[in-house]
Parts: structure tokens; sequence; C-alpha cells
């Protein structure tokens, strides 16, 4: 009898025989090889000087007047917090995790065959005469034996009764991060920002993330900051010794201090009629004190967005234990991102996990890499519902795999398909959405109707996308426009969809109102205050 090997740690990197050695960043994140590492960065002119102390201002009125008329955002844009979560190497998403069906949804039931190649046995697909293996605890219907969605469930225990989900079957090309995923730069056109940082990203580079952004998106004033531990928050916000010297109040009063001389001197430069130079360079000094001030209020005390000093995150009580935080940076890379996000201080993050190229000869490597992709994701909703925030959630991943039908019967395996290796006829990517008011209801009137919007798109009955079934089946720039179009719908705003993107390429109105899944939970800007 063969030796059954142990199931490797979800750290450990993946030796595959049926790839070349990895060379690339993007190979050796899909395999497990590079993990990401921090960076320290530095804010406004505060970045010389250094550490600041714990105590609280507050900006005078006419500071805080001046800081609204120069745009300065308190609590970022107002918009729905966006995350996207890059499994680099090429996941597992449909039928073992979330389930994909027919033309009808998710419940249009495929061919054993089929969900054997998604890696379910008989005995387990989802319309077996015993076992149902169907769970909605999410909205969206998974497999009741996802470690995914065990994953999320472990985590988002407030957030789930008020969440909900679409999944989209559509291919993308395999181990690879030149997929045009990501994105991010178009929820920013959309309107999305924060009060610190537009974008954040847990890898340094162009999208933030594992997957490109469409090219035609990409805008460079807004390129994301890498983000990826507790040190690379607290480093975006050092407002120097100044505060250490004179305390948090006294270096605001200083600021507004220098503010009020230096507005009163520029008013008595009088550049004549019309907007010329010289009122910009008076504007641009302006809102520069005026901004040097408003940092100094309100990030004077780092461990206001530090998540190891966040009690809703780490701790007794907290999504993760101080165990789980100390020993997982997978947790606290998604802690600093989701922290930043939900509360506004950067309008979207994308939080990149390796090593999802899992076809290694048995199943409980994917499974347990899929589990804390799913506490990961589980915890941002949390912290959402936690919050009182809503929150959008997007998980892809580069292609996908596939099972000829061999068993691992380990314990970790549980009777589940072996990975045998890559398909990107098996891919989808699925969207999660938080809405503290309660579950978003999705589009139609009919249960019928609402699983159309529910599966975006359908697969054959042989557990492959049917690229015929959309717009973004077989196109991946299409894919993030329609992710996008859902993330504007969210807000009312669908109808801006082509103003602001006028050559997308989803087809007429009423085709792209097939591929919105939900209803309207905002009007707008979110009503729910950030904190």
């Amino acid at each position: 009898m063969a030796k059954r090997r142990p199931p490797l740690h979800p750290d450990a990197p993946l030796l595959l025989n049926s790839h070349r050695r990895p060379v690339t960043r993007r190979e050796l994140i899909a395999q497990g090889f590079k993990a990401g590492f921090g960076t320290v960065l530095g804010g406004s002119v505060f970045s010389l000087f250094a550490n600041p102390r714990k105590a609280e201002a507050a900006l005078s009125a006419d500071v805080s007047l001046a800081r609204d008329a120069c745009g300065i955002a308190a609590q970022g844009a107002g918009k729905i917090p966006f995350i996207c979560f890059d499994l680099a190497g090429g996941a597992n998403i449909a039928g073992s995790n979330v389930l994909v069906g027919k033309q009808n949804g998710q419940l249009d039931f495929l061919t054993a065959s089929g969900y054997s190649k998604q890696g379910l046995p008989a005995e387990m697909v989802p319309n077996a005469s015993v076992g149902n293996f169907i769970n909605t605890d999410l909205g969206l219907a998974f497999h009741s034996d996802s470690q995914m969605l065990r994953g999320i469930l472990e985590k988002a225990v407030a957030a789930a009764p008020a969440t909900n989900g679409a999944v989209i079957p559509a291919r993308s090309e395999n181990d690879t991060g030149n997929n045009p995923h990501n994105p991010m730069y178009g929820i920013n056109r959309a309107g999305s920002n924060g009060s610190l940082l537009a974008l954040i990203g847990s890898r340094a580079g162009d999208s933030g993330g594992n997957s490109m952004a469409p090219a035609m998106m990409i805008n460079p004033e807004v390129r994301p900051t890498k983000v990826d531990n507790p040190r690379d928050v607290t480093g975006l916000v050092d407002v120097g010794d100044l505060v250490g010297l004179l305390s948090q109040q006294d270096t605001v009063a200083v600021m507004e201090s220098i503010y009020r001389l230096s507005d009163s001197k520029l008013n008595h430069v009088n550049p004549g009629t019309g907007v010329t130079k010289d009122e910009v360079l008076k504007e641009m000094m302006r809102c520069g004190y005026v901004k040097s001030a408003d940092l100094a209020d309100r990030f004077g005390n780092p461990s206001a967005i530090n998540p190891e000093s966040d009690p809703e995150i780490v701790g007794p009580g907290g999504i993760f234990t101080d165990a789980e935080f100390d020993r997982d940076g997978e947790f606290r890379k998604t802690a600093s991102v989701m922290k930043l996000v939900v509360e506004g201080y950067a309008g979207a993050g994308t939080i990149t996990m390796g090593g999802y190229d899992y076809h290694t000869g048995d199943r409980s490597t994917g499974e347990q890499r899929d589990l804390r992709a799913g506490r990961c994701i589980g915890a941002c909703l949390e912290y959402a519902a936690r919050k009182g925030v809503p929150l959008m959630i997007y998980v892809f991943s580069d292609g996908s795999v596939f099972s000829n039908g061999m068993l691992d019967m380990s314990e970790e395996g549980r009777g589940k398909g072996v990975w045998t290796g890559d398909d990107q006829q098996t891919a989808s990517s699925f969207f999660l959405v938080y809405n503290p008011a309660g579950r978003p209801a999705l589009i139609g009137g009919t249960a019928a109707q609402q699983a159309q919007h529910q599966q975006i798109g359908y697969m054959r009955a042989s557990g492959d996308v049917e690229t015929a079934s959309s717009p973004v089946a077989n196109n991946v720039n299409l894919l993030v426009e329609m992710v996008i179009l859902n993330y504007m719908a969210l807000h009312n705003e669908q109808g801006q969809f082509p103003i602001l993107f006028p050559t997308h390429g989803l087809g007429s109105a009423a085709m792209m109102d097939r591929l919105t899944a939900f209803q309207p939970i905002c009007n707008g800007t979110i009503s729910t205050p950030m904190t």
C-alpha cells in the first residue's frame, strides 16, 4: 500500500511536478513560496517628527469649516467599503465551495460527473437523496461541507443573517497574474475613497494584488499603497515628535495658529479677478496647513487605526484571539486591510492570499487553505457588522482546478475528490454583501427570477462554464466591469455606469439589469455613520 502523506501546513509552499520551477513574483505567490513583507510609510510634513501621545484633540470650528471647504474627507467618501480577496494560483470556488448550477440557477443541478469534476463524490452532491448538502446561511447557496463556508461562519457570527451573495461562473487563465481581475480602480472611479488613502493592497504593484487591474482603468494618482500588517497601518500616519513634545492638543492648536497666520497674510495678496496661479497657490497653502492640523487631530494617537489595539479585532471578545493573531500572518494582513477600509480610512482594499495552486495529489491541502480564506472573509464581514456599516467582498482567483474522481479518505480530505490539475473551465468568482439594515434583497419578484440574479450566467451539466451564458463568462475585463456595476447598483447609481465607463462592453440597459444581483441598500452614500 502507498504510504499516506500528512497534509501540508497552510503556509507550506507547493512543490508541483506538473509545473516548472516558479521564477516570477506572481508564480512564487501562487505556489506559496512568497509572503508579504511590510514597509513603513510616512505621511505629510509631519513625517519630519515622530511619536504621538494618546490624547484626543478636536479641531476648532473655523478650521473644521476650512477642512470641509478644502474637500478633506473626515470619514471617507461615504460609499460602501469594498474588499477583494485575490486567491493566487487557481483556487476552487465552484461546486465544493459555492454551488453553481445550470440555466435556472444554483439549484439547477449538474450531473454526477459534473460535480465529480468539481471535487464532489456521488454521495456528496447537493441533490443527494440523503444529506442534501446545501447551506444558505449566507443567502448564497454553498455546499454544506465547504471549508470556505465553515471558515466564514466561524467568524461572521453577527454578520451572517444580514449577508447575501451572488456567484459568477466565468473563465480566467490558469496560474497567471496576467488576468485583469482586480476592480479597485473602477471602484474608486465609482466614488469610493478614503479619508487617508484611496486604495490599499497587500502586494506592491499597480493592482495591490496578484492579478492585474484592467489597463484602461488604471489611475496612477490613486495607485494602491501596500498594507499587509499592523506596522504598515501605523506607519501611514506618523505625525511626529511635535505631538510627543507638546501633547496632541497643543500640536493641533499650533497648526491651527499657523493656518490662521498664513490665511491672514494670504488675504492681503490680491491677484486680481478670475482664477490665477496665485489663487491656486493660496488655496494649496491654506489647505496644506488645514490638512496638517487635521492629521494631528485625528491621527495623533496611532492606536486609533492600529488593528492590534482594536478590542473588536484582537483579544477577549475580538474576532481573532491573541494566539490566532500572533500565529498567522494572513490574519494580521486581513485585520490591517479591513481596519482601514471598514472604518473609511481607505476606500477599497485587496487581500492577496498565496498558495491556491493546490493540486498536490491530495484534497486536504486545499481544504485547509479554503478554511483559512473563509476565516479571513468572515472576519471582514464580522468587523463590518460590529462597526454597523455595509460591506461588499469580492472573491476571485486565476483559473481553477479539477478532480479526476480519485478520493482522499484522510481526516482532512473527508472522502472528497483529489484536485488533479488546473482547469479554467471550472472557474467562478463570487461576491458577498453585508447590510446592517438586513439581508440585501435580490432583484426579481419571484424565486425563479431571483435565482437568475443570484447566479449570473451558468454552467453546463458537465461542470464547465457555458461561455455563452453571459457577456462576462469568457472575458475577465467584462467580469471586472460587472462587479463595478453591481457595486454602483448597491448605491442606486447603476444609471451612471455608462457615463463613468463610456467604452464598457456590458451591452444594453436590459443586459446590465440582467447582470445586476441586488436591489439598492443605500441611496448614493451610506447613512450609517462610520466610527
